[in-house]
């Protein structure tokens, strides 16, 4: 889907709206785009390569000179602040449609902002998704379509089978991947503004 993007309100969406243009020259998709801290405020970018492979370093600088100067002349700031780009990594958060489909058949939590059939966190095998919904297969065999719009949070959850997979895929995709010992927090590529 072309513009399957995060579902962003406020600041973080005119962010997201703002770079993706960019990236999606540059050959990437944004996954999350975040903002920590009210003083100094740190943008954490979260994002994968278009073609599906993974994400290393020197992608985290490129991406972070490139959307540094889109946020220098867009200005969502008024004072210093910080941008952080990383990998999605492997236990990654689920923000796109994409995301739920390509992950079918591996665990995930979802948390929501307001109760769905009085829950407000489910855990199950991911069935895919489509502009309105988010699919689970729960633990106790019951499947659920969850309101994306109402989804708070969602991730992948860390299990030997992603493992197993993601290295089959970093196997088969041989370009500039980051190592099992990179965490994604580790590929973050600080960029500070100063008024």
């Amino acid at each position: 889907m072309e513009d399957d993007l995060p579902l962003n309100e406020g600041l973080e969406a005119r962010i997201t709206a703002a770079i993706a243009p960019t990236l999606a020259g540059m050959g990437y998709e944004i996954v999350r785009v975040q903002i920590q801290g009210k003083q100094t405020p740190t943008v954490q970018i979260m994002a994968d390569r278009a073609d599906g492979s993974l994400i290393g370093v020197g992608d985290c600088e490129a991406i972070s000179h490139a959307v540094g100067a889109v946020l220098d002349v867009d200005d969502p700031f008024t004072g210093e602040w910080h941008l952080e780009v990383s990998s999605a990594g492997i236990d990654r958060p689920l923000t796109r449609i994409k995301d739920w489909n390509r992950f079918a058949g591996h665990v995930g939590i979802a948390e929501m902002s307001i109760p769905f059939d009085g829950r407000r966190r489910f855990r199950g095998v991911l069935l895919g998704a489509d502009a309105e919904t988010a699919r689970l297969k729960l633990e106790d065999g019951t499947e659920v379509a969850l309101p994306r719009a109402d989804i708070r949070r969602a991730k992948l959850v860390l299990t030997d089978e992603l493992i197993a997979a993601t290295a089959a895929s970093a196997k088969s995709g041989g370009e500039d991947d980051i190592s099992d010992d990179d965490a994604p927090e580790d590929d973050a590529t600080p960029y500070a503004k100063r008024n």
